[in-house]
């Protein structure tokens, strides 16, 4: 009887399923990162954000779900540059994971791996919210991205070794196809000469730089200080002899003297998303750059 029944047990044995290995959970302030680890790592990783693609980054409100979400999180992306520095410190003590602050294994600052723009020489908080270590908001390159999304690659093959060979694969999939994007994004906006714009809040210098666009000045005063009539007005009479083509912001700004400015310049007011998430349709980074390309590049109707 005990035959039987011990080669029962070792069928019983072989057909049971294997465990499943552990996701490793990712944790973004940008939706930008989350959807970044989630190509790379597919079903090996588990991603959220603690931003919305329509808030602007710059002030989030802390809630209890972002501290369960980093207390149980294997790794933290954020943008850095000080850009969270109003919201994100506190939000880490209070996860009391390890893990994920400065310096540990499961932090990662994104902004490690772009060349910085538009630091300061100084630091004065009369020049309004100006950042140390340059402009933050390189999520709107898509160069500065794919630089990123590379760094993500690598953490997650340091984070997740058992899981090499199916990471690997699918960073060249993404890689290989950002790659074929990037050129065919950067035709599009050669083939319009040196567009020049004027932004809301400095936050494209970036892509601007990128795609050899031109920034003519913002409406924004200072970084931080929101439009005034009186420095609308005066930013009119300066560019009006300068072919501005469009007035750019993101879609969380509010936008009735950006309307204003773009009709006396002759412009066009386009909005733009930033992040992932900034329009229903805009679900990976190459979809935002996809519909950052098409506003600003195909014929307006």
């Amino acid at each position: 009887m005990r035959l039987p029944l011990l080669l029962s047990l070792f069928g019983l044995i072989h057909v049971m399923p294997a465990p499943v290995a552990a996701k490793v959970r990712v944790v973004g302030t940008l939706p930008d990162f989350a959807a970044i680890a989630t190509e790379i790592g597919g079903e090996r990783v588990e991603a959220s954000s603690l931003i919305q693609g329509t808030e602007d980054p710059h002030f989030v409100d802390p809630k209890p779900s972002h501290v369960l979400r980093l207390n149980t999180a294997d790794l933290l992306i954020c943008i850095g540059m000080g850009l969270e520095v109003g919201w994100l410190p506190a939000l880490l003590a209070q996860s009391r994971n390890a893990a994920i602050q400065p310096g540990g294994a499961g932090y990662l600052d994104a902004s490690m791996f772009i060349q910085p723009e538009d630091v300061p020489t100084v630091a004065d908080r009369a020049l309004g919210d100006v950042h140390a270590a340059g402009n933050p908001h390189y999520y709107t390159s898509p160069a500065a991205m794919r630089a990123v999304a590379e760094g993500i690659y690598k953490k997650l093959l340091e984070l997740d070794p058992e899981g090499r060979a199916e990471i690997e694969r699918r960073w060249m999939e993404f890689a290989t196809r950002y790659e074929r994007k990037l050129a065919e994004w950067k035709a599009a906006f050669a083939a319009q000469g040196g567009t020049r714009v004027v932004e809301y809040h400095r936050s494209w210098v970036y892509l601007l730089g990128w795609a050899g666009w031109e920034s003519a000045g913002a409406l924004e005063p200072k970084p931080g200080i929101p439009p005034s009539p009186a420095h609308v007005g005066k930013l009119l009479q300066t560019v009006r002899d300068r072919n501005v083509r469009f007035v750019i912001q993101e879609v969380y700004f509010p936008d009735r003297l950006s309307r204003l400015f773009a009709d006396k310049a002759g412009a066009r007011l386009v909005k733009l998303p930033s992040m992932v998430g900034a329009a229903p349709d805009v679900r990976t980074v190459e979809d935002k750059f996809e519909r950052i390309v098409k506003l600003l590049t195909a014929p307006s109707e």
